[in-house]
This record gives C-alpha cells, sequence and structure tokens, in this order.
C-alpha cells in the first residue's frame, strides 16, 4: 500500500507500481482527498483523519492482510494514524516504510519539526489561498530535472491545509513493535526531513536505507527504491 505526500497522488508512484506488480506483489497506490484526481473535493474542512480514513478503507475494500505500508513526505503521519487505526481492528501488518517522510510521535503534527520561518511561510500561503490550501512548490526543489521535474510539476496539486498542525494521537508502542524502514533520500535532501533523519538514527528499532537520489525517489529513482520495498516485503 503506497501513499504519498503532499500535492502529489497516486500518479507519483506509476513506475514504482508497475515494477512491484512485476515482482509479483499485489501493490496499490490511493489518491488522499481533495489532491490528484480528488482535487475537486478539496475543502477547507479535510483534515488528517480524513486521510487515515481513505488509507484504512481502501485496506478493507480490497480485504488486504500482511500490508506493507508505504508513506513518503508528509505520507509518513498518515501511515502512522492508519496502522494504529488499523491494528486496533484487528488488521495484520507486515511493515512500515516511511520514504523520506515525517515520522510522528504521538501528539506531534506536520509542523512540530519545522522551522518557525517555514511554519509562518506556510501557514501565510495557506492563507492567501481561496481553498485554504498550500499551493505546491516547483518539483525542481525535490532534485527533479527536465521531462521528470515537468511531469509532476503537470501533475501536483494545492493540499488541503486543515491538517497542517493537528495533533495525530496513537499507541506508540504498539507501532514500535512493528518492523519499520526509513528510506533516506541524500541527493540532495530535503531541508524539513532533517529531525527526522536524526529521530530514526537515534531510536532503536530502525532499519534505515540510503538512496542518492532527491525527495520524489519513486520519481528519479523507481529502481532502487522498488528494490528497496521488495527488500521490506521479502
Amino acid at each position: 500500500m503506497l501513499v504519498h505526500g503532499a500535492w502529489h497522488g497516486a500518479w507519483c508512484w506509476s513506475r514504482v507500481l508497475s515494477l512491484l506488480r512485476q515482482a509479483g506483489h499485489a501493490a496499490h497506490a490511493v489518491t488522499l482527498t481533495g489532491v490528484g484526481e480528488r482535487a475537486h473535493l478539496l475543502r477547507r474542512d479535510i483534515t488528517l483523519r480524513t486521510h487515515v480514513s481513505d488509507v484504512v478503507n481502501l485496506v478493507h475494500c480490497e480485504e488486504l492482510t500482511e500490508v506493507v505500508i508505504v508513506g513518503h513526505s508528509y505520507g509518513g503521519l498518515v501511515i502512522t494514524g492508519a496502522a494504529d487505526a488499523l491494528m486496533t481492528q484487528g488488521v495484520a501488518l507486515r511493515h512500515l516504510i516511511y520514504v523520506d517522510a515525517v515520522v510522528p510521535r504521538s501528539g506531534e503534527c506536520w509542523a512540530t519539526h519545522h522551522s518557525p520561518e517555514l511554519v509562518a511561510t506556510r501557514l501565510a500561503s495557506a492563507n492567501e489561498d481561496p481553498q485554504g490550501a498550500l499551493p505546491p512548490p516547483d518539483a525542481a526543489l525535490f532534485g527533479l530535472r527536465g521531462d521528470d521535474a515537468a511531469w509532476v510539476n503537470r501533475r501536483q496539486t494545492p493540499h488541503p491545509f486543515g491538517m497542517y498542525q493537528e495533533p495525530l494521537h496513537v499507541d506508540d508502542a504498539r507501532l514500535a513493535a512493528l518492523p519499520r524502514t526509513f528510506i533516506d533520500c541524500t541527493d540532495p535532501a530535503w531541508a524539513s526531513i532533517a529531525p527526522m533523519r536524526r529521530r530514526v538514527r537515534s531510536e532503536p528499532g530502525w532499519r534505515v536505507v540510503e538512496i542518492a537520489t532527491g525527495h520524489d525517489a519513486m520519481v528519479s529513482a523507481p529502481g532502487p527504491l522498488a528494490q528497496a520495498l521488495l527488500a521490506c516485503a521479502a
């Protein structure tokens, strides 16, 4: 189960999905409410719980078990909430994988580890948007160039922003019992993920895999990323 980050949609996983399916896995990608092909559903009252429910409901609709859940960037918050909910409901999970992603503790939010300057900039940008959404950045900031950057820029959509300062409440101990891997995209490194890089290297139980690519590894390095995901699913 692949969960995208801010401004993206299931479309961003297309190159990785084909590789996972070629390797014999049932792979699914969800588009969160308000972005991608669901951008027509953008509204101010979308919350983190809305996005957690998007993932939980897809798992139930596809009747998935022994699930490997993958979250990119902001999607790390979503998969953490979804994993906690699914475990409460008795769904068996195999692995949580954070691709250059937020790795939250209970009570934290998307903005928790952002600098005051970044928080202020993002709040101002969302306040200026007619729908209260966060406009997408240029894909070049993700380390993408040429056709890849143009492909992502054409598809990015404003991201619902009601959840930016919404805390996530989960059972940290229950989640820590699952195998967890952090995939660190190092070249160039996405600055706002730096606190997460330090966290996973300082806490027990984490496996860290480095890929020398930018933040959108599913676009710029689908082969190495798919191999890393397959190794976790083995």
